[in-house]
This record gives structure tokens, C-alpha cells and sequence, in this order.
């Protein structure tokens, strides 16, 4: 047996999942990790359906938080860490529990390890599972569709290095949203690299399918830029500065903007129109459903930033934000 075949054969990979009231979601999620890692752990927040049973039935080693405390993904992903540390892996598969793993994925993800060696993350394609159900579906499947190459984050389905991200203390457990690119930025910082890479990783399941839903995932994203901005934005990487002005702007200071040069003079509405002329401007490149939904969304984000805002100044933490 050759030194590259010995290496392949030491290669361990573990999963976590998380997941709450996930039904046939979860189901569908541990089927496909079924014989393709060595163990998966399934982390529970506060199930209400058969998901604890399903998921034991299927091998999975259950973990049920304590909802005396908030909880947030990153606490649940945690959870799992930890729960793998006593016998770790080479690398641990993260997945949402309405998410199905490709079959092809871990071989593509652990050949990219293998092609840069400084890589602690490895992310692919997820895509929605039904993009035609609504717009909104539509919209989440064109944000997972990133460019492929060097990356700054991952979404919430990678494949880790084990050792360098529970060196880092995992993620930071506090953050009710981008948790992800924030452990993403500490693991740069450590000397590792993030990678995107052009194969299939797995389906989401997002059952966006009423406008609230889709509110409420928008402003989730204004908190977690404002947040993260709080956070890393004086660093190099600027970290969420920009999205985080962005939604300001065109959120709160352009309303404002509005108002006050509207109740000097009449004339003063006419700078409204630069939310139609927005519009406009943005269908040219992704079509008008897109460009109406995404200037509308600059109202939510501004929503969750303002939120975390008033939470800070008044010392208190919002709590998880669900769209499901």
C-alpha cells in the first residue's frame, strides 16, 4: 500500500446535525449520512415532534440542550463538537437538518483538503430543493449560489478540520445569526483558508413561502451584519461594514432623507424615486422579482441592525430570530 492510500485510509470524518422539528427534513438528512461518516451526532433544540426518536432510531448519537439557556445554531454546533472531541475526527461534516448531504460531496470536499493544504474549511454548492415554490425559495438559492475559489465564509453545511476549529474554540455560541463567517474570520486569521469548490454539497429544504417568513430571514440578516460589524469591523477584514452601511443607508437614512427634504419643500419627495430608479438599476441584472425583493429587504435588514442597536444601548440580547 502506497504513503497517499495509507493517509486516505486514516482520514476520519464525523457529522453534526442540528435541528428542531425538522420531520421528514431529518429523516431524509441522516438517511443520506448513513454509511459515509463514521458517526453522526444529532443536536436537538427542543423538538416537539418525533425527531429525538427518529433520530436515535437511526443510529445517531442524541443530544438535547438545555433550554434553560437561549438557543442559538452555534451553540447546538458546539454541542456537537464537543460531543466528537473524546475520539475526534480528521474532519467534521456540519448539516442543517433540512438539508440532504450529495452522495458525491465528502470524496470532491476531502480531494480539495488534499489540493491546499492550508484549508480548514470546504464548502460546495447547497442548493434550495424547491427554487419554482416561491420567490423567496427562489432568492435563498441564488444567495447559496457563490463564486467558487477562495472564500471568506461558509454557510451553515461544511466540511471542517476538526482539530483547527476546535483549537479556536468553535463558534461563538452568542451569536443568534453569522456564526459562520465569524468563525470563518478567526480561522483566517489563524493562518487557515476557506475554500468554495464547484460540486454539488446539499439540498435545503427552506419552505419560504409566505412574505413574513422572508421578513423575518432579512432582518435576521440586518442583525447579524450589525453585529458582526460590532464585533470585527475595525479589523482588516472590515468585517460586515459594508452590508451593515448598506442597509442603513437604504433603510433608515434614505426614508429620513426623504422626510426632511419633503417638509422643506415639495420638491423634496421627488428623492424617493431613487428606490424605483434601485429597482430598476438591479433588474437589469437579476430580473424584477429579484430587484424588488432585495430594495425591500434593505428595509429588514435596517430592521435587525436598528434591533441590535437598541438591545446594546439598553443591555439586552435579542433573542433567536426564526422565519420557520
Amino acid at each position: 500500500m502506497g504513503e497517499a492510500e495509507a493517509a486516505e485510509m486514516t482520514l476520519i470524518v464525523d457529522a453534526v446535525v442540528i435541528g428542531r422539528n425538522e420531520g421528514d427534513r431529518l429523516v431524509a438528512c441522516l438517511s443520506a449520512l448513513r454509511g459515509r461518516v463514521r458517526r453522526v451526532v444529532y443536536v436537538d433544540s427542543g423538538s416537539t415532534d418525533a425527531s429525538v426518536a427518529v433520530a436515535q432510531g437511526l443510529g445517531a448519537k442524541v443530544i438535547i440542550l438545555d433550554m434553560d439557556r437561549p438557543f442559538t445554531a452555534a451553540r447546538a454546533r458546539n454541542a456537537g463538537l464537543l460531543a466528537l472531541a473524546e475520539t475526534p475526527p480528521t474532519f467534521v461534516q456540519f448539516v442543517d437538518g433540512d438539508c440532504v448531504l450529495d452522495p458525491g460531496w465528502l470524496p470532491a470536499a476531502i480531494e480539495a483538503f488534499s489540493l491546499h493544504p492550508t484549508a480548514v474549511v470546504v464548502c460546495g454548492r447547497r442548493r434550495e430543493r424547491f427554487p419554482e415554490a416561491s420567490a423567496y425559495n427562489a432568492m435563498a438559492d441564488r444567495e447559496w449560489n457563490t463564486p467558487v475559489g477562495e472564500a471568506k465564509a461558509c454557510g451553515g453545511d461544511a466540511l471542517m478540520r476538526f482539530a483547527p476549529v476546535l483549537a479556536a474554540g468553535g463558534y461563538r455560541d452568542d451569536l443568534i445569526a453569522g456564526e459562520e463567517p465569524e468563525l470563518c474570520l478567526r480561522l483566517r486569521r489563524a493562518g487557515g483558508t476557506v475554500w468554495r469548490i464547484d460540486a454539488e454539497m446539499t439540498l435545503h429544504d427552506a419552505a419560504l413561502v409566505r412574505f413574513g417568513q422572508w421578513w423575518k430571514r432579512m432582518v435576521r440578516s440586518g442583525h447579524a451584519f450589525a453585529e458582526g460589524a460590532e464585533l470585527h469591523g475595525a479589523g482588516p477584514e472590515r468585517h460586515w461594514v459594508v452590508e451593515n452601511r448598506r442597509a442603513l443607508k437604504w433603510g433608515v437614512a434614505g426614508p429620513l432623507i426623504v422626510i426632511i427634504a419633503g417638509l422643506f419643500h415639495p420638491a423634496g419627495w421627488a428623492l424617493a424615486l431613487a428606490y424605483p430608479a434601485q429597482v430598476l438599476r438591479l433588474s437589469r441584472r437579476g430580473g424584477w422579482t429579484w430587484a424588488l425583493l432585495t430594495v425591500a429587504g434593505r428595509f429588514a435588514e435596517a430592521t435587525g441592525a436598528l434591533g441590535f442597536y437598541l438591545g446594546q444601548a439598553f443591555g439586552r440580547r435579542r433573542k433567536l430570530i426564526e422565519y420557520k
